[in-house]
């Protein structure tokens, strides 16, 4: 390309290119109107951590510094430290809440029975086969009816690893109807 090609297409690309439209959480595309947006991604072994937007705004990241190795979960309309207390907390939820949820480092060996049946019932397909260091991301509600469409999940293995002992991150974006009916 010429040089005086490329200055004068950037002069013109100042003056009349059109932006392209940013979408609520960086999303690809916008919602529908009686939809939400939310963007959840895993952490990147135990370096990079998780982070979880719902409407545009990033309720975990670690620029807030409010993540943590393990499960970080997200409600919207609804703290967790020990296995007790998620376990209080999961049944605790009430109809209707969203639950955003997104895996950094090691999210599934505390994992009881009894946790992983309460993210059943918010729709998860995938939390019976987390493994030590997987990679989960997952979208559910309480009283969902069906299986949640917004679930990833990554194994561990040492074979497709991207980084040396865990799998790549999870990137998950969408538009989750406002109710569940």
């Amino acid at each position: 390309m010429p040089a005086a090609m490329g200055s004068s297409f950037g002069e013109q690309c100042l003056n009349s290119c059109e932006r392209l439209p940013r979408h609520k959480c960086g999303n690809q595309k916008s919602c529908p109107q009686n939809y939400f947006a939310f963007k959840i991604i895993s952490g990147a072994a135990n370096v990079v951590g998780p982070s979880i937007c719902f409407e545009d705004l990033v309720l975990m990241s670690s620029v807030k510094n409010n993540i943590g190795r393990g499960l970080n979960i997200a409600l919207v309309n609804g703290e967790l430290g020990n296995i007790t207390k998620l376990q209080t907390f999961l049944q605790g939820i009430k109809r209707g809440t969203l639950v955003l949820t997104a895996s950094y480092d090691d999210a599934a060996t505390k994992m009881n029975d009894k946790v992983r049946a309460y993210f059943t019932e918010l729709g998860s397909s995938h939390v019976g086969e987390l493994g030590f260091r997987d990679n989960w991301v997952f979208l559910g509600a309480k009283g969902l009816m069906n299986k949640s469409p917004f679930e990833k999940h990554i194994k561990n293995d040492q074979e497709t690893n991207k980084y040396e002992g865990w799998p790549e991150l999870l990137e998950m974006e969408g538009c989750a109807p406002r109710k569940m009916d």
